[in-house]
């Protein structure tokens, strides 16, 4: 059975997005980008937009039942893989080992021309006993 996650507010509603699907207990997060609350990018650049996409996953992840420590796998898509080291320290910053399967790839646009990062995961949901 599906399950939507709604996070408040849910910025993804008026596109026809779920923030995220959980089936079982696994939990689908769509792609998390650097907006605020109002839905617009962050000002700040790279780093700004970074922590803003982590936390936005996090919330989206809670509201799914999981955690950034259940996630097991992302992919994050950057418009300039020259930030790629920032990546990785964003990484070091919000995952702990064992470190999440991830993807990294560069693309020419985000859904928003101000958006620099945007991360998608998988995680295991109802499992954070023992974590």
């Amino acid at each position: 059975m599906l399950e939507q996650v709604i996070t408040r507010p849910d910025n993804y509603a008026p596109f026809l997005l779920s923030q995220g699907i959980r089936f079982g207990n696994l939990l689908f997060i769509s792609g998390q980008a650097g907006a605020g609350d109002d839905g617009k990018i962050v000002s700040g650049g790279f780093a700004a937009q970074g922590e803003q996409a982590f936390l936005n996953l996090r919330r989206a992840l809670e509201a799914g039942g999981s955690s950034l420590k259940d996630v097991i796998k992302v992919t994050i898509f950057v418009t300039d893989m020259g930030r790629f080291q920032d990546v990785v320290a964003l990484r070091r910053r919000f995952f702990s080992a064992p470190y999440p399967a991830d993807t990294i790839a560069e693309v020419k646009a985000l859904y928003d021309p101000a958006a620099m990062i945007e991360i998608e995961a998988i995680a295991a949901a109802g499992q954070t006993e023992g974590r």
